[in-house]
């Protein structure tokens, strides 16, 4: 077992462990860890409305949270690493959103529905992800 490895077995048992601490907190952060097979980690997660979800990039690669402009709900607020307003113009600025290693972004969600989201140069690898938000604000 590598050294990374070891980090991320632990850092999964201590989320673990305080999952039961946070359960009284309707809108502590939802982590979701960036990883170097590309992948988010959970790649699909539910919370509900009010909640933020917390990405950290647990890769040696940069990596970028961008919301698909039609995986949004009508009434929900757009959301992209780096600030942008709209898919294109993150997909216009690759650079502009990348989030370094050990590095986070996190969103708030409000608008309860589904929300799609990928890596904008990991993309074609498979690197999507979606936050399903529920009406409810139970914890």
């Amino acid at each position: 077992m590598n050294r990374r490895t070891l980090l991320r077995l632990g850092g999964a048992a201590l989320l673990g462990s305080l999952a039961g601490c946070s359960a009284g907190r309707r809108n502590g952060p939802q982590g979701v860890s960036m990883t170097d097979g590309f992948a988010y980690d959970p790649a699909r997660i539910t919370v509900p409305a009010g909640s933020t979800v917390r990405w950290v990039n647990d890769d040696d690669v940069r990596h970028s949270v961008t919301a698909y402009a039609r995986g949004v709900p009508a009434d929900a607020s757009y959301f992209a690493s780096g600030g942008f307003e709209s898919e294109r113009a993150a997909r216009d600025d690759i650079g502009g959103g990348l989030i370094a290693a050990g590095d986070a972004y996190e969103h708030t969600f409000g608008t309860p529905g589904t929300y799609d989201y990928f890596c904008v140069p990991h993309e074609g690898s498979g690197m999507t992800g979606r936050v399903a938000v529920r009406a409810d604000r139970r914890g």
